[in-house]
């Protein structure tokens, strides 16, 4: 078994917005939705590799009322954290650096994406050894 997906909500007409955040902060690519979806709103996005395998992929949907998710989260691994988390500070996003180093083997930060939802954003730790250092 493997994920297919995550996904998170937004407001209606809120799409703008999470297209700022997963697309022109985080850098995932949008994707068409499928055309019996369509009218349902929200928005869809993929990460690819350098080979253009998808490694992540997000579905925001549209709900009514709308609450955020401010614990249960998508975490994303990848990626120069520090670039990722000074584009979504441009774009105005709420980074929050304070449990940086507190999760094993990773460094991170975690986001609100615009809507409240909480996204977490990790990297890997250079492993001193393999370097031959």
């Amino acid at each position: 078994m493997r994920l297919h997906h995550v996904q998170v909500a937004c407001p209606p007409g809120g799409e703008g917005v999470a297209r700022r955040f997963y697309a022109d902060g985080l850098g995932m690519t949008e994707v068409d939705k499928p055309a019996d979806l369509v009218a349902r709103g929200g928005a869809w996005f993929r990460a690819y590799d350098d080979a253009g395998a998808v490694t992540a992929e997000l579905h925001v949907g549209v709900e009514e009322p709308f609450a955020p998710a401010r614990k249960a989260h998508p975490a994303f691994v990848g990626g120069d954290l520090d670039e990722v988390a000074t584009r979504l500070r441009g774009l105005g996003f709420e980074v929050d650096e304070s449990q940086r180093d507190t999760f094993p083997g990773h460094v991170r930060f975690h986001a609100s994406d615009g809507h409240g939802n909480r996204v977490e954003v990790l990297a890997r730790k250079p492993d001193p050894g393999r370097d031959g250092t």
